[in-house]
C-alpha cells in the first residue's frame, strides 16, 4: 500500500497523508519512536518510503506501508544482531514486518534504532 496520491511525496506527512488506518497509524507510531530514539536524525524520503538520515548523510533507517504490514528496516547486520529477538516475526534482509493486527515489539525496535545508529557513528557501517 504505497501512498497513491498520483505523485510521489515528497515528505513523510505527505507519505502518511496518503495511507489509510491502519497503515496511516502504525507508520506515524513508528515515526515518533524513531525522533525519540533518533532526534539528530533528519527525515527524507527515500525510494519513495521514509528514511531516517543521520547528519552526515548516510541513511540510518526506513520504513514502509504496505497492504497488511509495515516494515521498519535496518541495515543486515544490525537486523542480525537482534536475529534471537527477532524469532517469530518476518524478516528480511535488514526489515521486520510488523503486521497491522499485532502489537509492536516497542522496546526492541527502540533497541534497534538507537543500535543502528552506534553502528553507524562507531564502525562505520553505511547503508546497504
Amino acid at each position: 500500500m504505497t501512498p497513491s496520491t498520483g505523485s510521489r511525496p515528497t515528505t513523510i506527512d505527505e507519505y502518511l497523508a496518503a495511507l489509510e488506518d491502519p497503515a496511516r497509524a502504525r507508520l506515524a507510531e513508528l515515526r515518533s519512536l524513531v525522533r525519540e530514539e533518533l532526534p539528530e536524525a533528519i527525515e527524507a524520503i527515500k525510494w519513495g518510503s521514509p528514511a531516517f538520515v543521520h547528519p552526515k548523510g548516510t541513511i540510518l533507517l526506513m520504513l514502509s506501508a504496505h497492504k497488511a504490514h509495515a516494515n521498519f528496516v535496518v541495515t543486515p547486520s544490525a537486523k542480525e544482531d537482534f536475529a534471537a529477538e527477532l524469532e517469530g516475526l518476518e524478516t528480511g534482509k535488514g526489515s521486520v514486518k510488523l503486521t497491522y493486527d499485532a502489537p509492536m515489539p516497542v522496546d526492541l525496535l527502540r533497541r534497534m534504532a538507537r543500535h543502528r545508529l552506534a553502528e553507524f557513528e562507531q564502525d562505520g557501517v553505511n547503508w546497504m
